[in-house]
């Protein structure tokens, strides 16, 4: 994978007896930068699908370093979200690519919930394509820190620059309601005093 969860592209499949060197470990989870010597290519593994030697958490954290390509298609555009209590959706227009091409979309979130911010990647499992221009996040209140997105095309040859999304904070008037004017702006009858 070209990050440490199965929502990231499929770079290679590997073999029974495949080996390789682990350089790295996510920061959000467990899986494992390796370069494999087949294939003599960095990826994202999880450590449940390898028999690993050693310790892992003795090796440092790695950056997630995505394939960056915008030669054929752009980064979405029209990227917003609105919030409905705890629940943000987020939606952009689509991006049109080849039917060859076309791997959907990549969030890269962090959201709160119970008082965490909580890394929440979503991409080919559940935005496979370029159709599916709408996800909804539960977002809830307590965090030290506000949530936050990015947005990416993917095409089979990699990710286009992310775009940021403008995450609405919380107790933030719902973006999807109209806000009531009054019509009646005369003054109030006046008040008698004894």
């Amino acid at each position: 994978m070209w990050g440490p969860s199965t929502e990231y592209l499929w770079g290679w499949d590997l073999k029974a007896g495949d080996t390789g060197i682990v350089y790295g470990r996510s920061p959000y989870n467990s899986w494992l930068y390796v370069k494999m010597d087949r294939v003599n290519k960095y990826c994202w593994i999880s450590p449940y699908v390898v028999d690993v030697t050693g310790d892992p958490k003795r090796v440092g954290v790695s950056t997630i370093r995505l394939p960056i390509t915008n030669a054929l298609y752009a980064a979405p555009t029209g990227v917003k979200a609105s919030r409905e209590g705890d629940q943000v959706t987020v939606s952009w227009n689509a991006v049109w690519m080849t039917v060859d091409d076309d791997r959907g979309y990549f969030l890269d979130v962090f959201v709160c919930q119970k008082g965490n911010l909580v890394w929440m990647p979503v991409g080919r499992l559940s935005l496979p394509d370029q159709y599916h221009t709408s996800y909804t996040f539960t977002d809830q209140q307590g965090c030290s820190r506000a949530s936050t997105g990015l947005l990416y095309t993917v095409e089979k040859h990699g990710y286009t620059d992310p775009v940021t999304v403008p995450w609405p904070p919380f107790g933030a008037p719902p973006t999807n309601v109209p806000t009531a004017v009054p019509t009646d702006t005369s003054p109030p009858p006046p008040t008698s005093t004894p």
